[in-house]
């Protein structure tokens, strides 16, 4: 269900308990000028619940069909509500208000009638229902955060583990670079060892050479 839907219903369902304890509690005032400013804060009342009416309905116009028509039945009870609301209103607000309610038997102003004690409990249970939406909307986004930092837990520990497996790899590179050094440094003395050697064979080679010589020629 749209957000902003609810947040309609929400203000709604609640103004529309108000104005209902507010049209009861109307009935049983005496003072004219107390009535008067009660009957204003209702008119008041019905003209922002009028606009709460042409929100939701505009809101659930432009949902999808699958969800514009929940909505929209919806909407065609809160429509009903409002109107018993500007009826009852109508009816207690009439300059002969008080006569009716003495001729139609009502012995205490101040008890509520059926009627009006089922559009309470209906604007409280719809309230109660919108609460119950928001408390699943917020469990559900708890649940995404939690995932969501469960997740990140998991790339900061796979992170860490390539940046150790990279300075292991670079520890081993330094090894491999250090032994290369040390294969030319053992490959150049090793060719030098030879040189030398074969120096040394050349310069024996050449004395057996001039001893023979030398002992053919004073034979």
């Amino acid at each position: 269900m749209s957000e902003v839907f609810e947040g309609y219903e929400r203000q709604y369902c609640e103004l529309s308990a108000n104005l209902s304890r507010k049209c009861n509690s109307a009935s049983a005032i005496t003072d004219s000028e107390q009535k008067k400013q009660k009957f204003s804060e209702i008119n008041s009342g019905i003209d922002e619940a009028d606009v709460l009416i042409r929100k939701m309905d505009l809101e659930a116009r432009s949902l999808q069909p699958g969800a514009k028509a929940s909505l929209l039945a919806k909407l065609r009870e809160y429509k009903a509500d409002l109107n018993k609301l500007k009826k009852e209103f109508k009816r207690i607000s009439s300059p002969n208000a008080h006569d009716e309610l003495l001729e139609s038997g009502i012995a205490d102003i101040h008890s509520v009638s059926a009627e009006q004690r089922d559009r309470l409990s209906m604007s409280v249970e719809r309230l109660n229902q919108s609460s119950e939406r928001i408390k699943e909307s917020r469990r559900t986004v708890l649940e995404t955060e939690e995932l969501g930092i469960s997740i990140l837990e998991d790339l900061h520990q796979q992170r860490q583990t390539l940046l150790h497996a990279h300075n292991k790899l670079y520890d081993v590179d330094s090894a491999i670079d250090k032994s290369k050094k040390v294969l030319t440094t053992m490959s150049r003395r090793i060719t030098k060892n030879k040189w030398i050697v074969i120096s040394i064979i050349v310069a024996l080679v050449l004395a057996i050479i001039l001893i023979l010589y030398y002992k053919i020629s004073h034979g």
